[in-house]
C-alpha cells in the first residue's frame, strides 16, 4: 500500500491499494474512493474489543475496504482542522493516544483502552482517565488538532504541556500533572491551575490547536438565537 497526506489545515488520506489488499477505518470515515473498493462492515472482534472502542470514543463498529480486481484508491479526511500521523506499529512497540484520535490502519494493527493510573492527571491533566492504545503489526493513522511537533524524551526527561496539547505519545511515556504554582498565577497567569507533565522514555506528538481551544476561539463570533 502506497499512501500520500495532502492539504493543510484540513488533511486528507490518499491510499493507493494494490489488487486484494485490505484499509480499515472508523465507521464513516471514508471521504471518496474509487468504484472497485468493497466494504464490509464488522463488530471489531469480540465483547471486550467492542468495549474498549465504545469507551475510547470511537465507534463499536468497523469498516474493511478491500480493492477488488485491480489497484484501488481511498481516502479519509479529518473531522476537524488538523493533521494526519502516520505510525508504524512493529516489534511490541505500544502507543497512547487521545480518545477519538484512530482514523484508519492496516490489518494487524489492535486497539484497547488505556487507563489513566494516576487520578490527578486523569481528572486535571486534559485527557481524561482514558486514552487509545494501538499495538500489534502494520500503520495506524491518528488525527490531531492542528500541527504536530514531536519530541525525543530521554528516560526522566520531562516536559510541561498546557493541558489538551498531549496528543499521541509512546507508552513507554508516563503523564502526571504539575501546578502552575502560586495564586496569581493560578488566578490571572490565564494557564490555569493545573499543566501537564509528561516524562520519558519515549517519543511525543503536541498539537498545537486543541479542539476545545478552536471552539473557544470561536465561541465570541457564534451568534444565537432563542
Amino acid at each position: 500500500m502506497d499512501y500520500q497526506v495532502k492539504g493543510s489545515p484540513f488533511s486528507v488520506l490518499i491510499c493507493k491499494l494494490d489488487a486484494g489488499e485490505t484499509i480499515e477505518c472508523q465507521r464513516g470515515g471514508m471521504s471518496w474512493m474509487s468504484p472497485n473498493m468493497q466494504m464490509e462492515t464488522t463488530a471489531g472482534g469480540g465483547l471486550g474489543k467492542l468495549l474498549s472502542r465504545a469507551v475510547s470514543g470511537e465507534s463499536i463498529f468497523k469498516n474493511k475496504y478491500t480493492a477488488q480486481g485491480g489497484a484501488g484508491e481511498i481516502a479519509f479526511a479529518t473531522s476537524v482542522p488538523g493533521s494526519i500521523i502516520p505510525v508504524q506499529i512493529s516489534g511490541g512497540k505500544q502507543l497512547v493516544a487521545q480518545k477519538s484520535a484512530y482514523l484508519a490502519s492496516t490489518p494487524g494493527v489492535e486497539m484497547s483502552i488505556f487507563f489513566q493510573k494516576k487520578f490527578g492527571a486523569g481528572l486535571f491533566g486534559g485527557e481524561g482517565f482514558i486514552m487509545q492504545k494501538f499495538y500489534g503489526e502494520g500503520i495506524v493513522f491518528l488525527e490531531i488538532d492542528g500541527s504536530a511537533i514531536e519530541y525525543d524524551l530521554a528516560a526522566g526527561e520531562s516536559l510541561i504541556l498546557d493541558t489538551g496539547h498531549l496528543a499521541l505519545m509512546d507508552a513507554t511515556c508516563s503523564v502526571d500533572i504539575q501546578t502552575t504554582g502560586g495564586v496569581g498565577n493560578a488566578l490571572f497567569g490565564g494557564e490555569g491551575i493545573f499543566n501537564t507533565k509528561v516524562t520519558g522514555p519515549g517519543h511525543v506528538w503536541i498539537q498545537t490547536m486543541p479542539v476545545s481551544k478552536l471552539a473557544g476561539a470561536l465561541q465570541p463570533y457564534i451568534v444565537t438565537s432563542n
